[in-house]
């Protein structure tokens, strides 16, 4: 079989797909495959002027000149159609935002990257739950791609930690990086198993099959639920290390709001410091969310310190700057509402 006999798909509409893909499109030759087609979500208006604004992959597709398919369901029998029309043998699934149909996946290999050592945080927000939840490894895994969410096979991992006041958005395109490798070697043993096997209708499947994945354990499942603007809040008599896993969980978006005397702020980057704090709901102690001298925040234990703050309309910038261009003194005290069921605020 010669070099880039192999036909792929490539199935992806966020920013964390870019990197691995690119990966693939440069060594496509030296793996022996053919980007045949790119699947991405249509163009959707965003910003201001509502402006219709391209996905990153299809912006990324159609720098390289690269068949661009883009759908609002690819499990539609036209859009099936058109995919396989493209001979594809195995599909790259990143980031696409799509439940793909057994129909689609009919005979064909697939593999996906997700933001999470599997089975923890199954879901649409693994970087930023892993964040939120404290975890002291996170990491990304190439499993296959099943009916169930996130339930495949898994046939590697790469592991790392999160760095201090690291964002979620810097930890996605950190991960999205260090997942780009693994994926492409497991689509290398794809590809050299394929052309081991002999030709019949499920080879593509049975070369998946021989690269031996490893069942994930149910009992380890965790659920990495959506992120929406009803997140952005957080509890200040937490420890200081939840109060600063959340912030930085949460940031770039949706961020938490809160405000200080009646000055509104989102909080975008925080660290645990080391200090002792005598917490009091009452009296002359320090009350949570209160701001010391030093700057630092009270929390239920221990202080954080707000590395990045943005007032509506400004810069990001230090709480102890946003406080001194405001003129406020060490007591005042930083809150952060949560909304209710029912859309209200609660403390």
């Amino acid at each position: 079989m010669k070099s880039g006999d192999i036909a792929i798909a490539l199935f992806g509409s966020g920013e964390f797909a870019v990197a691995p893909f690119e990966l693939i499109r440069q060594r496509s030759e030296q793996l022996g495959v053919r980007i045949e087609c790119v699947v991405s979500q249509p163009d959707r208006k965003a910003g201001r002027g509502q402006e219709s604004q391209a996905t990153p992959v299809s912006v990324w597709a159609l720098s390289h000149g690269l068949s661009l398919l883009r759908t609002a369901d690819a499990n539609a029998s036209e859009v099936r159609e058109i995919i396989r029309a493209s001979g594809a043998k195995l599909f790259v699934v990143i980031a696409f935002g799509q439940r793909m149909s057994p129909e689609l996946l009919d005979g064909v290999a697939a593999f996906n990257l997700h933001g999470s050592i599997l089975p923890a945080w199954r879901g649409a927000a693994p970087i930023q739950r892993s964040l939120m939840g404290g975890d002291a490894k996170v990491g990304v895994s190439v499993i296959g791609v099943c009916d169930k969410m996130d339930a495949g096979l898994v046939f590697a991992i790469a592991e790392t930690s999160p760095k201090t006041a690291e964002t979620a958005g810097e930890l996605h395109d950190r991960l999205s990086l260090l997942g780009s490798v693994p994926l492409f070697e497991t689509v290398a043993k794809w590809v050299n198993a394929f052309q081991r096997s002999a030709a019949s209708p499920s080879r593509a499947i049975d070369a998946q099959a021989a690269l031996c994945g490893t069942v994930q354990d149910e009992s380890q499942v965790s659920r990495a639920k959506k992120l929406s603007r009803a997140d952005a809040w957080v509890d200040f008599s937490c420890s200081a290390y939840e109060v600063s896993a959340r912030i930085n969980g949460l940031s770039p978006w949706p961020g938490v709001d809160a405000s200080i005397n009646g000055n509104p702020l989102r909080l975008l980057r925080a660290r645990v410091v080391e200090s002792s704090v005598d917490i009091a709901n009452d009296g002359a102690q320090t009350f949570v969310g209160e701001i010391r001298a030093d700057g630092f925040v009270a929390c239920g234990s221990g202080s954080i310190e707000l590395l990045e703050v943005q007032a509506p309309g400004s810069r990001a910038i230090t709480l102890l700057a946003f406080m001194n261009g405001r003129r406020m003194g060490a007591g005042a005290r930083i809150e952060s509402k949560r909304e209710d069921s029912v859309g209200g605020k609660v403390s």
